[in-house]
């Protein structure tokens, strides 16, 4: 650009028609006072409409899934937590917008994060892993929830895993998910076989799984979480024949947050986020009655029931991670990851 200005200028310069006439200045009379003040009202002006253009927004787009395990974020919602999380972090001509989003599976969320429709996601730790391991820049910044998850029968002929090889379908939010791991765990374990199951699996939401449990139609067994392993435990004919901490081998971190590098990079929104998380734990601790009524109304139970299912059956909301190594070591050895991940590999920071 500098050569082709150069070029031009020494054309000029031989073009005497180009040259300053000198004859001619008196043309160019000297601008009166009033004009200079109105010319630099109109740049002030200018700039303070610039100043005054459309606020920015600072947003959050949060998705979670289906159960109590995801109690803090529905918590979060429903008080308006994290809008007032960001309202304090905002700059005067900011708004503040929070999208809450209610997904089926991490598909759906890889999906909503890979066309920029998603800031931060709930979501087990093997299907984390699994996106991990193909690419995903997500990596998991918080934990929510320790609990309680079982795979379920309505055939009094299947008591255990050996008798549900072949006799039909099991339902489970999708392949590679918590549940899908879990079982796998457990195959291996008890079968010689983690793959034994996999060709009898069924992708359905909880909610979903547990109508088609109950009325004995289309599956004969469901592996799921709370609310819907408590209601479907409590309905004669249904018996749990598998829990998570069998087939792990102890506790481990139920639902973890995650986000993509992008978002765990801006301080001021991820700061937000986890201020939130922290005063929504905090709020279902020492407030159980509201807790207790915001959740009752969400899953249709009576209070008793969302009392006894949140604070009485072993669930633990907390920002702990755990699990992670054990995980991804097994789903290495076990063909479902290409390699192995630590928890410092893929826990923010790295």
């Amino acid at each position: 650009m500098k050569d082709l200005f150069e070029s031009h200028l020494a054309v000029g310069l031989q073009n005497k028609a180009w040259q300053p006439v000198r004859k001619n200045r008196r043309r160019f009379k000297k601008r009166p006072a009033s004009a200079s003040i109105c010319l630099l009202l109109s740049l002030a002006l200018a700039m303070i409409l610039a100043g005054c253009s459309k606020p920015s927004a600072l947003e959050i787009s949060v998705a979670e899934q289906y159960g109590l395990a995801y109690a803090p974020i529905q918590i979060m919602q429903e008080k308006g937590l994290l809008e007032a999380a960001l309202q304090k972090v905002a700059t005067a001509n900011q708004t503040v917008h929070v999208k809450w989003i209610k997904l089926a599976n991490t598909s759906a969320i890889q999906e909503a994060m890979l066309s920029d429709q998603l800031d931060v996601a709930f979501v087990g730790i093997p299907p984390f892993l699994i996106g991990r391991d193909q690419g995903m820049p997500w990596s998991i910044f918080t934990g929510l929830s320790e609990c309680p998850v079982e795979l379920l029968s309505n055939d009094p002929a299947v008591t255990d895993l050996k008798s549900l090889v072949d006799a039909g379908k099991i339902a489970l939010p999708q392949p590679g998910s918590i549940q899908h791991i879990l079982l796998a765990m457990a195959a291996e374990q008890q079968l010689g076989d983690a793959t034994r199951f996999d060709r009898q699996l069924v992708a359905m939401k909880h909610p979903d799984g547990l109508q088609a449990l109950l009325a004995g139609q289309d599956i004969v067994a469901q592996f799921t979480a709370p609310p819907y392993n408590f209601i479907a435990a409590e309905t004669p004919g249904i018996e749990v024949i598998l829990s998570g901490e069998e087939a792990f081998g102890g506790s481990f971190s139920f639902i973890v947050g995650i986000a993509e590098d992008a978002f765990l990079q801006d301080d001021v929104r991820r700061q937000a986020f986890q201020a939130a998380l922290d005063q929504s734990i905090q709020f279902m601790a020492e407030n159980p009655d509201e807790t207790v009524a915001i959740l009752a109304k969400s899953y249709e139970l009576t209070p008793e029931q969302a009392r006894l299912y949140l604070f009485g059956r072993r669930l633990v909301f907390g920002t702990s991670i755990r699990g992670v190594d054990h995980f991804a070591e097994f789903m290495q050895q076990a063909g479902y990851l290409e390699k192995v991940y630590g928890q410092k590999d893929v826990v923010w920071p790295q």
